[in-house]
């Protein structure tokens, strides 16, 4: 273990009021597409009966109208977290037409070509106007078909206590929101440092459809069967470089070290000129994307995890993030897994915030280009390889073994792990980390591992694989009953945004054209 990560840890162990860690705030983000008896990506319009993807706080879509995304509040035990998400599917079951259902896997279904594959709409208000012209950009640039790969976002922040106490305990002099802003950039460079370990433990997308990569033969997957690719030690293709690349974004170099170089990285791709982009032309004559700078706006920018503050009226994130510090951390590097009914369960969430400790415990120093080429060749050899016992990866530029490696992380991980169990008096945090030491010793046992198992135990294709795990979790969701105060109260979030939409769409003065003019002057 590091020196600093040993001293924290045993300063945490000795403090009074440490139990503040028992209510760690986290919030989950879940896609799943909607699905037609096929398999095929639904066609019909997002329900309307579940409300306003405009303004639903808690049901919305993604990039298209299929990709429906269910957000949770705030919580700080995982089972009310699940509890809330399986009240959403329950739901949105009961409003779905009886032949739909929700895809269970990252990878999508059987798609059509691009030009089918239907943006998510949000009404006639400048704002809605705005989210789709947004997506319509992004169908540009990088193709709709990468836009239907789903996943789980997982956010996370400490309490306030904590963070009062920590300063105190490490001797911190800056103002409290600067401390907490420094410490949780030091999170987000340990986590790229380290969360190839993630696509390797979660990582449930070893194989997809052909239909997902029809028009790029250079895809570098193996075949499987007729109607399926796959590379037999994957483990998240998604977070691959099928998934949300480019070569406008492979350009940007966007720093970790403060909050300054990072907004300021931002800031400059939003306003630099893309000249490939502006020769994108709509058909119908109308526009077809927000600007044809780098980026359209800050959330175009992907990483696998992200530093947040909910915006003020008419602030841009970025402005937040600059003006008012860190709120919490998006990690977003999660698949969804196929064998869970929301995607995501209780032990995957207990062991992700032993390791965003571990993060903050660790020493951090600050990145470096090169640092960050070394991070992206060992998430691609993960993606491709991660489950071959004798993978390499490169550590300071040293070769080490993946398990090798795993299992000194893991090994830190658990210290925290027992620290949580002793506040708690459970054992939920260590039993959460000896899975992923069993995952790390036979990887057999891995998410990625078990998905092609079943397949080959079905004699079956990918898509028939996730088309089984998805109708069961159909059924397994219209069987559910929700109590009447939860119906009653989704119901009425659900008329409530239908009538905040309409609010919104009544009291816009500009035109379109005049609100995006200001939108990108921003």
């Amino acid at each position: 273990m590091s020196e600093q990560f040993n001293t924290h840890l045993h300063l945490l162990r000795q403090a009074d009021g440490a139990a503040c860690l028992r209510n760690i705030n986290h919030g989950i983000e879940k896609e799943s597409l909607r699905i037609d008896p096929e398999g095929k990506l639904a066609q019909t319009p997002h329900p309307v009966s579940l409300g306003s993807t405009l303004t639903h706080g808690s049901i919305t879509t993604d990039f298209s109208e299929a990709l429906m995304e269910f957000i949770t509040p705030v919580f700080q035990n995982p089972q009310d977290t699940l509890g809330y998400l399986a009240d959403l599917h329950t739901f949105t079951y009961t409003h779905l037409p009886r032949e739909e259902l929700l895809w269970t896997s990252s990878m999508p279904c059987v798609l059509p070509g691009d030009a089918a594959i239907p943006l998510a709409q949000y009404g006639s208000s400048n704002i809605g106007r705005y989210k789709t012209l947004y997506r319509k950009g992004l169908g540009y640039r990088y193709g709709r078909s990468m836009q239907t790969i789903a996943g789980i976002h997982y956010n996370f922040s400490l309490p306030d206590e904590f963070w009062t106490l920590y300063g105190k305990l490490i001797g911190n002099s800056a103002a409290p929101q600067a401390f907490i802003t420094d410490r949780y950039f030091a999170v987000i460079r340990n986590f790229r440092r380290y969360s190839w370990l993630l696509l390797y433990l979660f990582g449930a997308s070893p194989a997809l459809c052909k239909s997902f990569v029809r028009d790029n033969p250079r895809h570098g997957l193996d075949d499987y069967d007729a109607n399926s690719l796959y590379l037999p030690y994957a483990t998240s293709l998604r977070m691959g470089d099928l998934g949300y690349t480019s070569e406008a974004q492979a350009s940007l170099h966007i720093s970790y070290n403060s909050l300054e170089e990072y907004t300021s990285g931002l800031y400059q791709a939003i306003k630099t000129p893309y000249p490939p982009y502006a020769n994108f032309r709509d058909p119908d004559g109308s526009p077809a994307q927000l600007n044809s700078n780098l980026l359209q706006i800050e959330n175009e920018f992907y990483s696998s995890i992200r530093p947040k503050r909910i915006p003020r009226q008419g602030q841009r994130p970025v402005q937040a993030l600059r003006e008012l510090g860190v709120e919490d951390l998006e990690v977003r590097c999660l698949d969804l897994n196929p064998f869970l009914p929301v995607g995501i369960d209780e032990e995957t969430m207990r062991f992700l915030n032993c390791f965003l400790l571990f993060c903050l415990l660790h020493e951090s120093p600050p990145g470096s280009e090169e640092q960050d080429r070394e991070l992206d060749r060992n998430k691609m050899l993960v993606v491709k390889q991660g489950r071959d016992p004798d993978l390499m990866l490169q550590r300071k530029g040293q070769s080490i073994s993946l398990r090798d490696w795993a299992r000194e992380i893991l090994t830190q991980v658990a210290a925290i792990a027992q620290f949580l169990d002793t506040l708690s008096g459970e054992h939920e945090h260590a039993a959460a980390t000896e899975v992923q030491f069993a995952r790390v010793n036979d990887p057999q046992l891995t998410p990625s591992a078990r998905v092609l198992e079943r397949m080959r135990e079905l004699k079956t294709s990918y898509f028939r694989f996730a088309m089984n795990q998805s109708l069961a979790n159909s059924d397994y969701f219209r069987a559910l009953k929700l109590n009447a105060a939860t119906g009653e109260r989704l119901e009425r979030m659900a008329h409530d945004s239908l009538a905040k939409q309409e609010a919104l769409e009544a009291a816009d003065t500009l035109d379109f054209a005049a609100y995006l003019a200001e939108a990108n002057s921003r």
